[in-house]
């Protein structure tokens, strides 16, 4: 059994693109990448499903969170040590 191919996402891309664009329709793309035209055509409908995403605003992860608190506190720390400091000095 030969190895399955394998295609970059750019490539991807840039056959789906082709397609919705009306620049190559289907069938034309399958002939000319020899890909069958099934395997393109759940490449567009991925495709399509996922253009949504390039627009969400991702969600901050919980560690991201976490590290804007601990950088709050650090500068709040840096503020009372500096403060020590000039009461002492004086």
């Amino acid at each position: 059994m030969p190895d399955r191919r394998k295609f970059s996402a750019e490539f991807k891309t840039k056959v789906v693109l082709e397609m919705i664009t009306g620049k190559k329709g289907l069938m034309e793309a399958s002939r000319e990448y020899q890909i069958k035209d099934t395997v393109l055509s759940r490449w567009k409908q991925e495709f399509l499903e996922r253009a949504k995403q390039v627009f969400e605003k991702p969600e901050p992860k919980e560690h991201e969170k976490e590290i804007a608190e601990l950088e709050r506190m650090i500068g709040r720390l840096t503020l009372q040590l500096d403060m020590a400091k000039k009461v002492l000095g004086s």
